[in-house]
């Protein structure tokens, strides 16, 4: 399976799941994950697949500025109903990495590593997700605007040109390089862009907040 050259620069993310570790799936639980597994999970690299991976990213580097963000521990809370936009397939990568799923997950083993009902609805976010650590109630907000990247009206050309059955094999081609280009653009141009993408710290009364990044981390985000 060749994918483009750039799926190799977006930072990778390492995880440590401990049902991993007590199964002996992996040493110590340490699983590592890049962008090019969310497109295998997903079958296709776009806007909202990219916009998942990195989401998560950003919000697992403020949640444990200290060490590995721990798969299985953190509960992720959607604004947006899973029928709804692209949000069934933000939900299914956001699974991938961090081990949350719906009623229907993993209902652990005697009691313990249970994954099932930590995906969940809050329709009254702001944001469009919410990471809570399970065992520090620390949370932050995260949200994507992608409406500044570029290329969005020759895109439309092509996808309704594509649609109609009228489409090229230049056209075709050309479709591709542009979606990659966008897609492109919102990982490594714009990730740190914070009006592209929103991490907002959680501050409860009396309780835990999302924590800031520190230098400590950087094993787990790199």
């Amino acid at each position: 399976m060749k994918l483009p050259a750039y799926f190799d620069e977006v930072p990778r993310l390492k995880m440590q799941d401990p049902l991993a570790r007590v199964l002996g799936c992996a040493e110590d639980g340490i699983l590592d994950y890049g962008f090019a597994d969310a497109v295998r999970l997903t079958g296709h690299s776009c806007v909202a697949v990219a916009s998942a991976y990195w989401l998560t990213w950003l919000a697992l580097e403020q949640l444990y500025p200290d060490g590995l963000p721990q798969r299985g521990g953190i509960k992720v809370e959607f604004r947006d109903d899973a029928r709804s936009g692209g949000t069934g397939v933000v939900a299914t990568v956001v699974q991938m990495l961090t081990g949350a799923a719906g009623g229907s997950g993993f209902k652990g083993l005697g009691g313990r590593f249970s994954r099932a009902g930590l995906i969940r609805s809050k329709p009254d976010l702001v944001l469009a997700l919410r990471f809570t650590r399970l065992d520090t109630q620390a949370a932050v907000d995260v949200g994507v605007d992608t409406t500044s990247l570029p290329g969005q009206a020759e895109l439309d050309v092509l996808v309704a040109l594509l649609a109609s059955g009228k489409a090229t094999p230049q056209d075709e081609k050309d479709l591709g390089e542009l979606w990659q280009a966008r897609v492109r653009s919102l990982l490594l141009e714009r990730g740190r862009d914070r009006t592209v993408f929103m991490v907002r710290p959680v501050h409860r009364l009396g309780g835990a907040a999302g924590l800031p990044h520190s230098p400590e981390a950087a094993e787990a985000f790199a």
